[in-house]
């Protein structure tokens, strides 16, 4: 039987080391070191550094999306719905720098190895965008000839930028919250329909 603590700690410690080393740089020896197991521990669990990195995707992000759709089943209004989103990432990425920087840089790094499999969390977590701005087309607060797909893009685009500098500048001088309400404010001007901007 394997052991849930222990696959646990080889996520948590390869996340740090690969947000420390990059993901070719990191070596399985790293990995066990910093989650204190036997290198021949690791492949016990995974098959390689490569599975490692899958896991952490679908694991980690997996556990956003689970407490972000918690939290909009319990809200209506795709204005609000979009603002919890973007705060609940932020304060995600701000709580867990690692996974920040994996997500962020090692995504795009290693995008070549990964070209053929689909990270279904990640694709769920984006979609999660597209599904709330569907949402208000149908109530009639977002413009119908605004395309989801494309839009949720941009929205998390957005964030991923913010995410993606917060141990420099945007750290120091703004909180979470003030983020999340300036990007709100720039996105939802450009899709609430006319008569919805100021309600």
């Amino acid at each position: 039987m394997k052991d849930i603590t222990k696959h646990s700690k080889i996520i948590t410690a390869a996340t740090k080391v690969f947000a420390k080393k990059g993901f070719f740089n990191a070596r399985i020896s790293d990995i066990a070191k910093e989650a204190k197991v036997a290198d021949g521990t690791i492949y016990l669990y995974f098959n390689n550094k490569y599975d490692i990195l899958i896991s952490v995707f679908e694991e980690e992000i997996g556990k956003i999306v689970a407490q972000i759709k918690k939290t909009l089943s319990e809200e209506t209004d795709p204005r609000k719905m979009l603002e919890i989103y973007a705060t609940k990432h932020l304060l995600t990425m701000k709580k867990n720098k690692n996974l920040a920087e994996v997500i962020q840089i090692e995504l795009r790094q290693t995008n070549k190895l990964i070209k053929d499999y689909r990270n279904n969390k990640f694709i769920e977590y984006t979609d999660l965008v597209a599904d709330i701005i569907s949402l208000g087309q149908k109530q009639n607060i977002y413009r119908r000839d605004i395309e989801p797909g494309i839009a949720k893009r941009f929205f998390f685009g957005a964030l991923d930028e913010v995410s993606r500098v917060w141990n420099t500048s945007l750290e120091g001088h703004y909180t979470v919250e003030q983020i999340s309400e300036q990007l709100l404010k720039i996105f939802l001007s450009g899709i609430l329909l006319p008569d919805n901007i100021n309600t």
